[in-house]
């Protein structure tokens, strides 16, 4: 009776006016209430009654009361849902469905309908669905939550949940594209290179071969041919397999399973450089000097080749390494171009650490999963010398595509950073200046400056500097007219070489083919191009990232509470704990602050210096390793903690 009485609602809509209002984003806890932070920083608690109308990540305007010393918040607007199209878990509750969006920080069930394709009494407990928002308790005339089911993901049972989850989260196909029934090559005219020695050096199991090498030796230093697969040469600009390939942008690489861009006749049998087969490829001749510079002027032409070698990196590596009972190359060809390869990646080395920037080699993880989801392992492949020989070659030819197309079309897709954040810049001389290196701003910003800075930092013993200069860096990005990479000290960088899996390949081919033929381009780069590449890659990094996280919860579970040691280099301190990458399989854990030392209080954490202290003595920073066991494991949450074997202070 009262609550629909306009007086009374008049009379709170005036006391209401009185109240100060602020908007932030709530933030949920684990202990069911929660706050609403700010742009400006602030933080304003939210009561467990009160976060029923909200979930985690809305943006709303909230009113602020005060009761005795105590302010509150009490959100009454909702300016932006978290929630829209959601991944959540069946939850049957008194015979209604409920869904519990998958979300660490989202556990409360909402009621939900499903669509009429659906059928509601399919779904059990604990099942995966795809659903959107169609109510919320701020929206006006709604008063409660309401989500729809749209669409099955995976029975909780399903062995392959984490492939089949991620991929949905993030709308990615989990199959390959279809393609047409017949594949029509196109009629261009093609060198005859099929009686070159070119080869092929990628895993063992790898099917989709999309570069080969030949070299000669010659006074100047080495020809390298470098031999592309040409998808383009079936593939026209607007055609159905290419929109598709343009939705999906890349090949998806996860552990265990990938899901190619383009259809797999095309990219694992047409187009791959299958020894003793002829293909159609796309193909530079490029000069490197005897000291490993590259040499402008790299002629680019269409060619066809037949590779006379299928080689795997780890046999490649033993026969150059000399490794006792290793690999052996049959013929006499193959072993002379393993032998110049691996002098040309020598040479170019050595010139890139001199006058460009060398990244440090980093291992690779890769999961040994069975057919049923399990994760058997995680073996280490450290980079050996087949590995750095690949990829000396691949930037070679991509900086020697950046130089054509700068030089002709004036674009393409350019791989482009920027060095150094200029809005950061004295930060960053502050930063060094504490550590006794000197360097000024407008150095810093130069091409030469940023390599300087990066062997300076190349050469300290500890990797604290290095670190911490990363988090003042700009960010890569793809870009449609030609710009220098500062992260590889060059002055452009083009990629061509996969374009069997990488769209933006696929453009440059043809932007390359269109200098060959002095005609215009059959496509070009536009707004819409770029914003597309740069979506998909970031959403294909962080599916990778969320299948990997799901699968190490899995394999390290078994590990929680044990007295298993691991090394783990911490990534990130702040007040919260500290992260850290394990170095024996590549998982990221949590360490919190509560379990870092034996007495909280005489711990003091610096999230902006990134660097742990006990009793005002620096005992812990970034970059450091600690040893340390694996504590509670989340499965699904996807989250491990780990604890240190001894805390500081013991």
């Amino acid at each position: 009776m009262f609550q629909d009485n306009p007086l009374l609602q008049q009379l709170k809509a005036q006391i209401r006016e009185t109240l100060p209002t602020v908007e932030g984003q709530v933030k949920a806890t684990a202990k069911g209430y929660g706050f609403i932070e700010t742009d400006k920083g602030e933080s304003h608690f939210v009561p467990p009654p009160m976060m029923k109308k909200v979930v985690h990540g809305d943006r709303v305007s909230a009113v602020l009361r005060e009761d005795g010393d105590k302010t509150s918040a009490e959100p009454e607007q909702l300016l932006e849902a978290s929630l829209d199209r959601f991944i959540a878990r069946v939850q049957w509750f008194k015979g209604r469905l409920n869904l519990v969006p998958d979300h660490p920080m989202m556990k409360a069930g909402m009621r939900a309908r499903c669509k009429k394709h659906i059928d509601e009494k399919s779904l059990k407990d604990g099942d995966y669905v795809v659903a959107h928002l169609k109510r919320h308790p701020l929206r006006e005339d709604d008063k409660s939550f309401l989500a729809e089911v749209s669409e099955f993901v995976a029975a909780t049972d399903d062995p392959h949940v984490p492939w089949w989850v991620i991929l949905a989260k993030h709308d990615l196909a989990k199959v390959e594209p279809e393609g047409p029934s017949t594949w029509q090559l196109d009629g261009a005219e093609r060198q005859d290179l099929t009686a070159l020695p070119f080869v092929t050096i990628d895993a063992a199991s790898t099917k989709d071969m999309d570069d080969a090498l030949y070299v000669e030796r010659n006074d100047n230093g080495w020809r390298l041919t470098v031999a592309i697969a040409d998808p383009t040469a079936y593939v026209q600009p607007g055609d159905d397999v290419d929109q598709e390939a343009f939705k999906r942008c890349l090949t998806q690489y996860l552990p265990g399973y990938n899901v190619p861009m383009l259809p797999r006749q095309l990219a694992d049998e047409l187009c791959s450089l299958v020894e003793a087969e002829d293909r159609p490829a796309l193909c530079a001749h490029i000069q490197v000097a005897a000291d490993g510079e590259l040499q402008p002027g790299a002629e680019f032409f269409l060619a066809t080749i037949r590779s006379q070698g299928k080689l795997a990196y780890d046999n490649v590596s033993d026969y150059l390494d000399e490794v006792a009972d290793g690999w052996q190359p049959q013929q006499a060809e193959i072993a002379e171009q393993c032998q110049q390869l691996h002098a040309l990646a020598n040479a170019r080395s050595a010139w890139r650490k001199e006058n460009a920037l060398v990244f440090p080699d980093q291992p690779d993880y890769r999961f040994e999963v069975d057919d049923n989801g399990n994760v058997l392992n995680i073996h280490v492949d450290e980079r050996r010398t087949a590995n750095r020989i690949v990829e000396e070659c691949m930037i070679v030819a991509n900086a020697a595509c950046a130089e054509r197309l700068s030089a002709t079309v004036g674009q393409g897709i350019f791989n482009a950073h920027a060095g150094l954040d200029p809005e950061r810049i004295n930060l960053v001389v502050e930063l060094l200046e504490k550590h006794h290196i000197t360097f000024d701003a407008e150095q810093l910003l130069t091409m030469g400056g940023y390599c300087a800075l990066r062997r300076v930092l190349d050469k300290q013993e500890s990797g604290y500097l290095d670190a911490r200069v990363r988090k003042l860096q700009a960010f890569a990005e793809v870009v449609g007219t030609p710009q220098p990479h500062y992260g590889m000290g060059l002055e452009g960088y083009a990629t061509w070489t996969s374009p069997i899996r990488k769209y933006s390949d696929m453009v440059n081919h043809r932007l390359l083919k269109a200098t060959i033929a002095a005609s215009d381009p059959t496509q070009v780069v536009t707004d819409q191009l770029l914003e597309q590449l740069a979506k998909m890659r970031k959403l294909h990094r962080m599916c990778e990232r969320h299948v990997g996280d799901w699968l190490y919860a899995r394999y390290l579970l078994a590990e929680s509470g044990s007295k298993t040691e691991f090394t783990g280099k911490i990534i990130d301190i702040n007040r919260g704990g500290i992260r850290v990458k394990l170095a024996e399989n590549g998982a990221v854990a949590f360490m919190p602050a509560s379990h870092v030392s034996v007495d909280k209080a005489r711990l003091n954490i610096n999230g902006e210096t990134a660097q742990a202290s006990f009793d005002d003595e620096l005992k812990l920073q970034v970059a450091d390793t600690i040893a340390v066991t694996i504590g509670q494991v989340d499965v699904d949450q996807r989250s491990v903690m780990v604890l240190p074997v001894t805390p500081l202070g013991s």
